[in-house]
């Protein structure tokens, strides 16, 4: 009789756990299902759910438990000044994190792919998470950056269609700035960038600083072109018998009168064989993230169309249904083939 008055004390808690326990595997697979069908990793959801579950199944825990009314609400109590101190004290770091993420998430200034530049760190989104955003730098490396450092700091996300590509050099004020222009444009010209222009930014004590940009076309290597500008300036201006030196080049080392300072004419003339763009090698998982996203951005493009056409084929006769009809197939197979890629790309 004992036991079995044991049994039955403990017989709400027992099936509080097992609820517990329950609603956590069906939440997991939910989101696995849901990954399955979107194509899309969410951290968020991964993060904040079981957060909450935790904190719902220790309330109904310390209901459930065989406890007195007085030592029940003594527990509720302690429970409730234990998470508002939490909250309270790590305002600063964990929830302000949390809370910045879902601002971010909100705002949707950037996603993964996006080229972003926040106080000195730059480089492409990896991923998106509840209290972090990765990003991969210049040199490949992956860089954890805090929500609320994001959320406190002016973020510049690079355009997707047209960025500018610009590059900043000085010259002596012994060349005319009209022809400095010129060649400025004119090497932005032979590296693809469109409406090239060039700027006087600054006259300093010893020299003319310039500027030279012009908008880069989608889908061609940002860091790569921001080099070969480098370079074409180098040639251009190399060709048209300007100097590129510092105002004090001749205290360092004195030249010859008439002596010029540029590389051979058979050097500069002398093309590089051809090399597959370091943004392969240095932003890959950024690369796949952007790939990843664009394909799940086409696939929700996609079933929405899909499910406005399976509207409209209600209550349609004739040819109006076949052509209804066979551009629902083609969704379909379409929508398919973007589920084989997001699988591919994602393994």
């Amino acid at each position: 009789m004992n036991i079995l008055a044991l049994l039955r004390s403990y017989l709400p808690l027992l099936s509080v756990l097992a609820l517990i326990l329950l609603a956590e595997w069906v939440v997991r697979q939910l989101l696995l299902r849901r990954e399955r069908i979107s194509g899309r990793r969410q951290q968020l959801p991964k993060q904040l759910i079981p957060l909450l579950l935790s904190v719902l199944g220790l309330i109904l825990i310390v209901l459930a438990a065989p406890l007195g009314e007085t030592t029940r609400n003594q527990l509720l109590s302690l429970l409730g000044v234990l998470l508002t101190g939490i909250i309270a004290f790590s305002s600063t770091s964990f929830v302000a994190n949390a809370m910045a993420g879902l601002m971010l998430r909100t705002a949707a200034r950037f996603r993964p792919g996006d080229f972003i530049r926040v106080d000195e760190q730059f480089g492409r989104v990896t991923e998106r998470g509840l209290f972090h955003t990765e990003i991969q730098t210049e040199n490949g490396d992956l860089t954890m950056l805090p929500n609320m450092y994001l959320a406190n700091q002016p973020v510049t996300v690079v355009r997707e269609s047209g960025p500018i590509v610009s590059a900043n050099l000085s010259l002596g004020y012994d060349v005319p700035h009209q022809a400095v222009e010129k060649l400025l444009v004119k090497a932005a010209e032979q590296v693809g960038l469109h409406e090239g222009f060039a700027q006087v930014t600054e006259l300093g004590n010893y020299a003319v600083e310039y500027r030279v940009a012009g908008f880069l076309e989608e889908g061609k290597p940002l860091l790569t072109t921001r080099s070969n500008l480098r370079k074409a300036i180098l040639d251009t201006l190399h060709g048209a018998g300007i100097e590129i030196v510092s105002p004090s080049f001749m205290v360092q080392r004195p030249l010859a009168a008439g002596q010029r300072v540029r590389p051979p004419a058979k050097a500069a003339a002398q093309t590089e064989k051809s090399a597959p763009p370091p943004e392969e090698l240095i932003f890959d998982k950024a690369e796949r993230a952007g790939e990843l996203e664009q394909l799940r951005e086409e696939q929700s493009t996609a079933t929405a169309r899909l499910r406005e056409l399976e509207k409209k084929l209600e209550g349609k006769a004739g040819r109006e249904k076949e052509a209804l009809q066979e551009e629902l197939e083609r969704q379909r197979v379409r929508i398919e083939r973007l589920a084989t890629q997001l699988a591919e790309a994602d393994s």
